[in-house]
């Protein structure tokens, strides 16, 4: 088994450690982005078995977090987050060998053509390189970005928060081993050390050494990432998700889907954290919804302030606003929300229409739970994040969201090609 040594072990200069492991990633990205599809896919079967060999190891090593973080009062939610299950280990396996059925995106033709000269220009994916990835709780974001970014041909550096440091520990151990066993760079994949907040700034200012760095977790990490990163940053996750009911909506539907969108999950990005009831319909529907979500154990701000009309509960909790129309509709949650996932619930298919159209989010559901947005309900397998910025990747970020490209442009082997003066 190939395990990585402790980062912070021995060494007293955590800058120097973190920039080490970034050269490191920096070499076997090199070699990544030139193996062929056969070969990663095989990697990721042998990551998948080594996972659930390691089943004991890691579950031994959560319950030593789950037992930290209970003793330091975290809240249920997060508990939820952090804890893992022989049933939560075998759906991690089973979405590294869902992302060695997908297509590999290297190498994929964006657009190509050829010049009245000649010339021939071929854009295609490439990889970005090396990767990290800064993440609160969640163990199986771990083997998540694993398993999307050797695919992808990119290195990852894992920084995960310290309430979770034996859990991934253990992960990243069966990981690496997998890699070994394959003959493959174990420095693929790299753990960097979670005890000291430090090693989070040396991560996200490695300009040169890391290529992009994705956070996931809540508001205060996020905005502390991109606000002070050099490393080109992909803002993920904060969820402040509406459920719309429409005046035309089924109140039978309704019901179904908000209770879905908020009950499912609470403590995900895509749990719903507000509903608005149109205004028309408010006498019918707001008790109504009120009853079914306390029914359900969720508490109900029906007088919501302002900043619990911006609030990601991820909790059992939820704003309730009622608005006068869809227009009304759209100004609030253009207003609130936090551009993730936005829902509507009518049979009027203009207003529906007219939702999707104006509400600026990463992803609009009709009639359908905010808890769909998600890569591998999207097709996409395991996802790295959702990205709720505009740049590069919006929404759920799969295989072609961790590449590049790159133009290759062919001239002529028996005259060449230059450019006129």
């Amino acid at each position: 088994m190939s395990v990585q040594a402790p980062l912070g072990a021995d060494v007293a200069d955590l800058r120097q450690q973190v920039h080490d492991a970034a050269r490191r990633a920096r070499v076997a990205a090199r070699v990544l982005a030139t193996l062929s599809s056969d070969t990663k896919n095989r990697a990721l079967n042998t990551a998948a078995d080594h996972v659930l060999m390691s089943t004991r190891q890691i579950l031994e090593a959560n319950e030593h977090d789950l037992d930290s973080a209970r003793a330091a009062g975290t809240p249920e939610a997060m508990l939820d987050r952090l804890a893992l299950s022989p049933n939560r280990i075998e759906g991690i396996a089973d979405g590294l060998r869902q992302v060695s059925r997908l297509p590999d995106p290297l190498g994929e033709v964006l657009q190509g053509r050829t010049l009245p000269n000649g010339l021939q220009l071929r854009q295609q994916r490439v990889p970005l390189g090396v990767v990290g990835i800064v993440y609160e709780g969640r163990p199986n974001v771990t083997v998540d970005a694993f398993g999307l970014t050797l695919k992808s041909g990119n290195a990852v550096l894992l920084r995960g928060s310290s309430s979770a440091a034996d859990s991934n520990a253990a992960l990243v151990n069966a990981l690496r081993a997998a890699l070994a066993t394959e003959l493959l760079e174990v420095d693929a994949v790299q753990l960097l050390p979670s005890a000291d907040r430090a090693s989070v700034t040396h991560l996200i200012q490695a300009r040169g050494l890391v290529d992009v760095v994705i956070p996931r977790g809540g508001a205060g990490l996020i905005d502390a990432v991109v606000r002070d990163a050099t490393v080109p940053t992909i803002e993920t996750g904060v969820g402040n998700c509406h459920v719309y009911v429409h005046s035309s909506a089924d109140l039978d539907v309704a019901e179904r889907i908000l209770l879905n969108a908020k009950t499912r999950r609470p403590s995900v990005c895509n749990a719903a954290e507000s509903v608005l009831v149109d205004a028309a319909i408010a006498d019918r529907a707001v008790p109504r919804l009120t009853k079914a979500l306390r029914d359900a154990g969720v508490t109900v701000h029906d007088n919501p302030s302002d900043e619990e009309l911006r609030a990601e509960f991820l909790s059992m909790d939820i704003a309730l606003a009622v608005v006068d129309g869809v227009d009304a509709a759209i100004a609030h949650v253009n207003e609130y929300g936090t551009g993730h996932t936005e829902a509507i619930v009518a049979t009027d298919l203009a207003a529906a229409q007219r939702f999707t159209e104006r509400v600026d989010a990463a992803a609009v559901m009709v009639n359908a739970s905010t808890a769909f947005t998600d890569g591998e309900q999207f097709g996409f397998g395991a996802e790295i994040g959702i990205s709720t910025q505009k740049l590069h990747a919006r929404g759920p970020m799969g295989l072609p969201e961790l590449t590049s490209s790159k133009w290759i442009v062919w001239g002529s082997p028996d005259t060449g090609h230059t450019r006129p003066a």
